[in-house]
């Protein structure tokens, strides 16, 4: 045997431990809810979820794609928003606007590269999605973390709350 063959060997038996230590699988991933409540930065949509009555819907068997507010994006929004769709009085409100960040079909970042494409919404409306080459858009959102992998879809994390027009 060659020299550069054990080398080759020896480098691919390193590399075992650490390619089986990678993403989870399939069957230890967790439902959307608790993939984004594992991410961490995602406090925020996790409550609105909870609250909205969404919770049990995202625990279903999908495929779901959903793009996710991160906390900064809530964070974003005018003073007084995010607290006012949580009081009890707004949920339906708060679930339209959630609903409007969830496909009821699973669409990786691989399967949206290089395509300008409508997907229908749980809400009813279209979400657009560009691939602008730079960056991939979500009406006018950005994709800032693409394919958290779920065990009924994926996350998108985008950083700004999309609403329907």
């Amino acid at each position: 045997m060659s020299k550069a063959f054990n080398l080759l060997a020896a480098a691919a038996l390193l590399a075992l431990p650490f390619a089986a230590a990678g993403a989870p699988a399939a069957a230890d991933r967790k439902d959307l809810v608790g993939t984004v409540e594992a991410a961490g930065d995602f406090t925020t949509l996790v409550a609105a979820i909870r609250a909205s009555g969404l919770e049990e819907d995202l625990a279903g068997a999908g495929p779901w794609t959903l793009f996710a507010p991160t906390d900064q994006a809530f964070a974003a929004l005018p003073a007084g928003t995010v607290e006012e769709l949580l009081k009890p009085e707004n949920h339906a409100r708060l679930r339209t606007v959630l609903s409007y960040h969830l496909v009821s079909d699973e669409w990786t970042g691989k399967e949206l590269a290089g395509r300008t494409k409508g997907l229908a919404t749980v809400q009813g409306r279209e979400l657009f999605v560009k691939d602008t080459g730079r960056m991939m858009k979500v009406d006018e959102a950005s994709i800032v973390a693409p394919d958290l992998m779920a065990s009924n879809g994926v996350v998108h994390a985008i950083d700004r709350v999309v609403l329907p027009n």
